[in-house]
């Protein structure tokens, strides 16, 4: 099959856009099929056999520059324009403006293509792909309503749960596009049941494919490091559970010696920086960021016990790479985490999220049980390997295509008939 797989922002290595991108495009193409990844910034890493296509936005969120305003020469048509004004009234435009310039993109290009692949953009551009007659398949790793309801609910004052509700505007616009898609992938039941109710969508359209965990991330081979806790903070936001993980972190400093590293994409100055340093504990907390996947799977091999808090996630990829690491693991019982880490403790601790004290409580408990350690980071990489492969996940997502491209050919041939008669 030749497929175009559509991502509005893929950030490689911390994030899920970039990581889904780059690993089910790979295993396509290992699969036999061609596959053009169509990008905004940032752009993703992609393995060989893969071509990128640039679809380039003024990049308005860029570090060290976010909400920058861009200069005159800049601006190259009105998608360009609507881009800034929506970024100006704050709002984010990037799902919409992405599926337009996609949508764009392929105009003359039916012949190119067997389907398109949308990666929860579920911007109104693409019904207009669609309109093109090109078969079309979304996934949506998780509803953003989730996002927004716990940003909103966080929110310290009037005039920010205000700007956030502006924010989440593309909401709506993502409802009804997911509506009118003739077939969903999500991640995980847990997605599919939040889908069906927050987006309206017959369920009947939906199907659960679990994401798969890359070979890279194996057992560490050097001892890991004593009384060294490992978090993934992919957002400075409420949702990721970091404060939680923070005060729980504080109380364990005033009785014993630990540390604690944030993989992160955090920027200076923001929420979790202030939190650390009013809780006088930075001197023990360090942040690790651009780094490789080598440097990640060491990172997450090096920890004694490893933390996801999250409020919820769609899946939790960082969930499975842990334990594809052997690490030991206290997570939220929030989302799809537990079908992840399965119910019966064996492969990580699950505690209420949002809970300090539990949160304390468990990692003390599993700091202090070597052996109860060993046994669950040996639990949890013998479920990835059982459960979690990208191989299986391109092979699913492969046959998920082919039922969509069958449909949209009877579909053409009826409508032909119905012409002739």
């Amino acid at each position: 099959m030749r497929i175009a797989l559509m991502s509005y922002r893929s950030k490689p290595h911390c994030g899920g856009q970039g990581v889904y991108v780059r690993h089910l495009s790979r295993e396509l193409v290992a699969l036999g099929h061609t596959v053009e990844v169509f990008s905004g910034q940032p752009y993703p890493e992609l393995d060989e056999g893969v071509t990128l296509t640039k679809v380039p936005s003024l990049d308005l969120y860029r570090e060290p520059d976010p909400f920058r305003t861009p200069r005159p020469k800049e601006y190259r048509d009105l998608i360009d324009v609507e881009e800034v004004l929506t970024m100006w009234t704050a709002g984010f435009p990037e799902p919409r403006t992405f599926s337009k310039r996609v949508a764009r993109l392929l105009k003359g290009r039916r012949g190119d293509f067997d389907i398109v692949h949308d990666n929860q953009t579920l911007g109104s551009g693409m019904l207009d792909i669609a309109e093109q007659g090109f078969p079309l398949i979304t996934t949506i790793h998780h509803p953003i309503t989730f996002d927004r309801r716990i940003d909103i609910a966080n929110a310290p004052t009037l005039r920010k749960k205000l700007s956030l509700r502006r924010w989440y505007g593309f909401l709506g616009m993502q409802k009804k596009v997911a509506r009118q898609l003739p077939k969903i992938l999500t991640v995980s039941e847990s997605s599919r049941r939040d889908i069906v109710t927050d987006f309206g969508v017959d369920p009947s359209r939906l199907e659960v494919i679990t994401l798969g965990v890359d070979d890279v991330f194996v057992p560490p081979t050097a001892p890991r490091v004593p009384g060294r806790i490992v978090a993934m903070a992919s957002a400075d936001a409420p949702m990721k559970g970091i404060a939680t993980l923070l005060e729980a972190f504080a109380k364990l400093r005033t009785e014993r010696d630990v540390e604690l590293l944030l993989v992160t994409t955090l920027k200076p100055g923001g929420r979790t920086e202030r939190l650390i340093d009013e809780l006088g504990i930075a001197e023990h907390v360090s942040f690790v960021n651009g780094i490789t996947d080598a440097e990640l799977v060491d990172v997450m091999g090096s920890a004694e016990v490893a933390c996801v808090p999250s409020l919820y996630e769609g899946f939790s990829l960082p969930t499975a790479e842990l334990m594809a690491c052997a690490t030991p693991l206290v997570v939220s019982r929030a989302g799809a985490i537990p079908e992840v880490v399965g119910e019966d403790g064996a492969c990580a601790t699950l505690v209420p999220p949002g809970d300090v004290g539990e949160l304390e409580a468990a990692i003390e408990e599993l700091l202090d049980d070597p052996a109860r350690r060993e046994a669950m980071g040996r639990a949890g990489r013998e479920r990835v390997l059982e459960l979690f492969s990208w191989r299986a996940v391109a092979s699913a997502t492969a046959a998920a295509y082919e039922e969509v491209i069958a449909a949209s050919a009877a579909s053409e041939h009826k409508g032909d008939n119905r012409a002739d008669d």
